[in-house]
Formats: structure tokens, sequence, C-alpha cells
């Protein structure tokens, strides 16, 4: 696809905060006839430009791992620090969706405004989470953090396709949750892709075979289709969980394990 010019484009990072592991099993719809080993990796994403950074989700916290039986690798906010960022002085936060992975540790930010789909909003506190099949997902206190920022003017709604700047779009595809949005962002390889649990692994999208939980299973395989439109290509797109994306893409640095460069192409 070419290099992109360098106005408005911006570095991109995964960086693994946390894992669990799991048989293949239980990460598609139907089984695996294999069940092999399959872990996932917990990831945030930051997002650096010039003028201003963003991050892309929230994690969770140590409490939280061991109350859902996940391993913290690290906390969020020293894996930030890997790559010279200060959660205290983040600006913008984006919340992919407000399930308890990805949208815990409500005081490491204390200064950003956090970025929301409406319809997140009202999936997580209307009569949708009457239903512990949906409902198991997330967090009363990630829920009632989010409403507080309401009141004290720190979250900003969005609806469908929405521009943060230039060279940086919010996307609503819903699937996993019904307010599930993808990241879209200008890089200097072309247009990138954060589908955070639009698909957990590469596996889902690449063989349409979608994670067995959702809200909409036909919104999760046009979800798929939506972040190859929004992509330069299916190269651009990194999933949510996939510990692969560690071996595809190079580490910042040999001494920062588990953060990797995005906006570089992949080395796999």
């Amino acid at each position: 696809m070419g290099v992109a010019p360098l106005e408005d484009c911006y570095e991109v990072y995964a960086v693994q905060y946390g894992h669990h592991d799991r048989n293949a099993s239980a990460n598609f719809v139907g089984g695996d006839p294999h069940d092999r080993p399959m872990p996932l990796d917990y990831f945030v994403w930051a997002i650096v430009g010039p003028d201003r950074t963003y991050v892309l989700d929230t994690g969770f916290d140590a409490a939280m791992g061991a109350k859902r039986n996940r391993q913290l690798v690290r906390p969020v906010n020293e894996g930030l620090k890997t790559i010279g960022i200060d959660a205290a002085t983040v600006s913008d936060v984006i919340i992919s969706h407000m399930h308890f992975d990805h949208a815990g540790n409500h005081a490491m930010f204390p200064q950003a405004r956090y970025h929301l789909q409406d319809a997140e909003m009202g999936y997580c506190t209307g009569r949708c989470m009457c239903h512990p099949s949906l409902s198991h997902a997330y967090e009363l206190g990630d829920v009632q953090a989010m409403v507080g920022r309401l009141f004290d003017g720190r979250l900003q709604f969005h609806d469908g396709d929405s521009q943060l700047a230039p060279g940086l779009t919010l996307h609503r595809v819903g699937g996993h949750t019904r307010g599930l949005q993808v990241v879209r962002v200008k890089t200097r390889r072309g247009w990138v892709v954060l589908g955070s649990d639009a698909a957990h692994l590469y596996a889902n999208f690449e063989e349409a075979r979608p994670f067995p939980s959702f809200d909409s299973m036909t919104d999760m395989l046009f979800g798929f289709d939506r972040m190859r439109e929004l992509a330069s290509s299916e190269n651009h797109i990194i999933p949510g969980h996939d510990p692969l994306v560690l071996t595809r893409y190079p580490l910042v640095r040999a001494d920062a394990a588990g953060v990797v460069r995005l906006d570089v192409d992949p080395v796999l």
C-alpha cells in the first residue's frame, strides 16, 4: 500500500498487561476440532501523535485479575511508562467497550476525557444487563465509574462513525457488545485498525470463525468486513487478544518485553 505522508500520522503501540491460559475450543463458536492450547493476551494501545496521545482501553488491575482468574503481567501504567507515557497526564482515553478487561483502573487516568459509544452506555445500563449471559463480563464498579465521569464532564459520547482528530477515527461495529467501537489510525505504513474485541484473534476474522461471546453474531461477522474496508489491508488489522501480535510486530526495545510497535511493518 506504500508509505503514508507523515502529516497527521501516529505512532501506535500494543502494550501487553495480562494473560489467560485456555484451549482453542473456548475461542470459537462451535469449538475447535483440535482443541490445542490457545491462550489470550490482554492489551491496551497507545496512539501517539506529535501533539497529543490517546490511550485505547484501560485494562484491569491485580484485584480484578484475581477475581476473574486472569494473570496480571504488569500494571497498565507501568507498561505505558516503558514508552514514555505518564497515565496521570493522558488527556484522552478511548473505551472500545465496557467489559472488565477494557474499562478498569478507574483512578489511573485522572486528567482524561473518555470517549464511548452511545450504544455501549445504553447496553451496559439497560435491560440487557438483566441477563447473566450478557452481563457476566461487565463489572458494576466500571459502569458506576463511567457514570461518574459523565456527571463530572469527562465523558464524550459518539454515535457510529466519528473523527477525534485528523487521521484518527472511531467506528461502531457492535457484534461482541452492542456498542463496541474500533479505531482507525493513519500511520506511516497506512491505515491501521485497532479492532479490540471485534476480533479477539487473527483466526476469528481470517477464518470467519467468531468468538463465542456476542450480542449479535451477524454484527460480528459484518464487523470483520467493516475492518477490512477501513484498513489499508488485512495485514493492517490488529485483533484484541492474540499473543501473535507480540511475535508479528517488533519490540520497541530489547528490554521492553510485551510492548510492540504497530505503525511499522510486521516482522512475520
